[in-house]
């Protein structure tokens, strides 16, 4: 293994127990240049390959887990979870949560204003990450993670689970179609619109619905409180990234696994 790396990830006090280690990874102390400056952790990126590879493996080895043991699925804003007990053959599943109950895998997802969300249940020794945009959530993604852990053995009255570095709702403008699109799915979304500058614009608190269906959900859940878009040296942000004309963004990584 290379040497460990000084990465200094978000650790959540909700996570700090023995037996797991885990971390919301910044955009600190990577490799890459440029807008991807410099832990990018996103193979859909277009960031150089050997850059996101050497990312993972430091973020791997600060787990103290082989890089070929960093698991992070395909993401593509849906419900759909995977169990995992080993590493990827061949390419990743499609999914945007993962869980695992294997000790010495780390799981994770990759995020750049979408909330990261890390599970863990350690009297049942289950563990799962959910990347969890406004998509995901209101189709399902939490709920399917938590239903995910409880087929391992979780139960959802011992999960706990804490939300990272999400955009916070003074920088998520969205257009009145998406206010109606959340309420025509879920009515108790009109908690989480204030208005926006003009009168066909609102302001989401995708952070404020994600904990209320985790508290819905019956799942015992912290939040970092961290914005993406306004921490610019810490975060990768594609909101921020679309204002500043930037060529792409970065993905930072939130993992967790049992020791």
């Amino acid at each position: 293994m290379i040497e460990r790396p000084d990465l200094k990830p978000v650790l959540a006090e909700l996570l700090k127990t023995p037996g797991l280690r885990h971390g919301f990874f910044t955009r600190e102390s990577g490799v890459s240049s440029g807008v991807y400056s410099s832990l990018n952790a996103g193979p859909g990126s277009k960031d150089d390959a050997a850059s996101i590879v050497e990312n993972r493996a430091l973020i791997a080895v600060h787990l103290a887990v082989s890089p070929t043991h960093l698991l992070s699925p395909f993401q593509f804003h849906s419900s759909d979870v995977v169990i995992v007990d080993q590493p990827f053959s061949g390419q990743r599943p499609r999914a945007d949560g993962i869980v695992t109950a294997k000790r010495g895998i780390a799981i994770g997802i990759l995020t750049a204003d979408c909330g990261p969300l890390l599970f863990a249940d350690m009297n049942a020794g289950v563990i799962g990450a959910a990347h969890a945009g406004w998509k995901g959530a209101i189709g399902g993604v939490i709920e399917n993670t938590i239903l995910s852990m409880e087929t391992l053995g979780a139960n959802r009255r011992n999960i706990v689970a804490v939300l990272g570095p999400t955009i916070s709702q003074k920088n998520y403008e969205v257009g009145a179609d998406f206010e109606m699109e959340i309420l025509s799915r879920d009515s108790a979304g009109a908690a989480f619109f204030i208005e926006g500058k003009t009168h066909d614009k609102r302001m989401f608190d995708l952070p404020g619905y994600i904990m209320m269906r985790l508290s819905r959900a019956g799942v015992n859940g912290g939040n970092m409180q961290l914005c993406t878009y306004s921490n610019t040296e810490q975060f990768f942000s594609y909101r921020r990234s679309t204002h500043k004309s930037e060529i792409d963004y970065g993905r930072q990584m939130s993992a967790l696994c049992l020791e």
